[in-house]
């Protein structure tokens, strides 16, 4: 289980408009390679590490945010030059960071790859991680 006096982890967007900290106590991490995480982040898979969503605060930028969805689910990105930051899941509990915006260096690792029934074709997944064709049960 997670520990909220985990060590303190910063990301932030592209363009540095919006910064937020995360404790270093991820539950789990994946890369999913459904059609709308390529899409959300332009890439072959989104590495994403899951952690209750009170273990994120924003540094700077809450008025810089776009919000596609609502306060349950949905896909955060900078307003400005769009980095997708993290997605709220299960019902608001949650949040999946998206690995790539973390400046600060995670302690965990992807586990497993999700979603890959609709991965791209013209992406070979070419370690040795467990392949999930939609999420594992």
């Amino acid at each position: 289980m997670s520990s909220p006096s985990a060590r303190r982890l910063t990301g932030g967007c592209y363009c540095g408009a919006v910064g937020y900290t995360v404790a270093d106590s991820f539950d789990y991490a994946l890369n999913c390679h459904c059609g709308n995480c390529r899409r959300t982040t332009g890439a072959a898979c989104k590495p994403f590490a899951g952690i209750p969503r009170d273990r994120l605060a924003l540094t700077q930028g809450a008025d810089r945010l776009l919000v596609n969805g609502d306060d349950r689910t949905n896909n955060t990105h900078c307003a400005t030059c769009g980095s997708l930051l993290y997605s709220v899941v299960r019902d608001g509990e949650w949040v999946h960071v998206t690995m790539g915006t973390l400046i600060d260096v995670p302690s965990i690792r992807p586990s497993a790859h999700i979603f890959v029934g609709s991965k791209a074709s013209w992406h070979d997944i070419t370690d040795d991680l467990p392949q999930y064709q939609e999420f594992p049960e």
